[in-house]
């Protein structure tokens, strides 16, 4: 992508792409990727890159991901999710994510030239937790966000990966308390900034209704994109579908 920076603030790594016109005051768009596809920050740029925005559209790296990977690569997060997916894997890089994004959020601020206007998150899947949980935290000034394949509620997706993967989940009082921080309906009036849910009309039922929830809570938007199941690799027409939602809504939410 023309002008892509790519480096790493306060830590994360990020790449960054500029807004259309570079010498114009812009807002800023950030956000997180899956850990399905695209997994990782570049892969997230190509599938969403919201292009024609006024904006600078920055992707995080997820920790426990791309350069985060521990010793061991992808081969050591699958097994730390097989021991336990709620407490090594979601509860880790959500709270280490969240935690991370406002001296993150500043640096690029100072960084990327005219990233002074209004601020939007947005996130994919896993990615998704961490846009909800920033915004719940509401430490940053966000003024919308979007969530894809939005994991509005935690417990459903590990019933979910336990059909997915044919294992059962052993529930504790320790990964429940987690699953209750991460219900976003059970939240609901901790979302209070315009927020837009884009399902896949394919995907789970673990990862639609609860969308549906809290569409029906919050009044927030609802897209389903069709032929989408929960992955959205760049190049499909489901990666096209939200960078089409996506890119309406901030332009629409964040002018001026």
């Amino acid at each position: 992508m023309a002008g892509m920076v790519e480096g790493v603030a306060a830590g994360v790594p990020f790449v960054a792409v500029p807004p259309v016109d570079p010498d114009a005051p812009a807002a800023l768009v950030a956000g997180w990727h899956l850990m399905d596809a695209p997994a990782g920050e570049r892969a997230m740029a190509e599938a969403v890159p919201m292009a024609g925005l006024q904006a600078w559209r920055v992707y995080f790296g997820l920790p426990l991901s791309g350069a985060r990977l521990p010793g061991g690569g992808p081969e050591e997060v699958f097994r730390r999710a097989s021991e336990d997916a709620v407490l090594n894997v979601f509860e880790p890089v959500t709270e280490q994510a969240a935690a991370e994004f406002p001296a993150a959020l500043a640096e690029l601020r100072d960084r990327l030239p005219g990233a002074s206007g209004p601020l939007g998150v947005f996130g994919g899947s896993a990615g998704s937790i961490v846009a909800l949980e920033v915004l719940a935290r509401g430490d940053t000034g966000i003024a919308a966000a979007a969530v894809a394949s939005p994991v509005v509620q935690l417990a459903p997706v590990i019933a979910a990966n336990e059909r997915r993967f044919g294992v059962t989940y052993t529930w504790t009082e320790r990964s429940r308390a987690v699953a209750a921080r991460y219900d976003y309906v059970d939240r609901a009036a901790e979302l209070t900034v315009p927020l837009l849910l884009v399902a896949g009309a394919d995907d789970d039922i673990a990862v639609r209704e609860p969308a549906e929830a809290l569409h029906g809570k919050l009044g927030a938007e609802l897209v389903t994109v069709d032929g989408m199941a929960h992955e959205f690799p760049p190049g499909t027409p489901a990666a096209a579908g939200v960078d089409a939602a996506f890119t309406e809504w901030f332009a629409r939410r964040l002018r001026g």
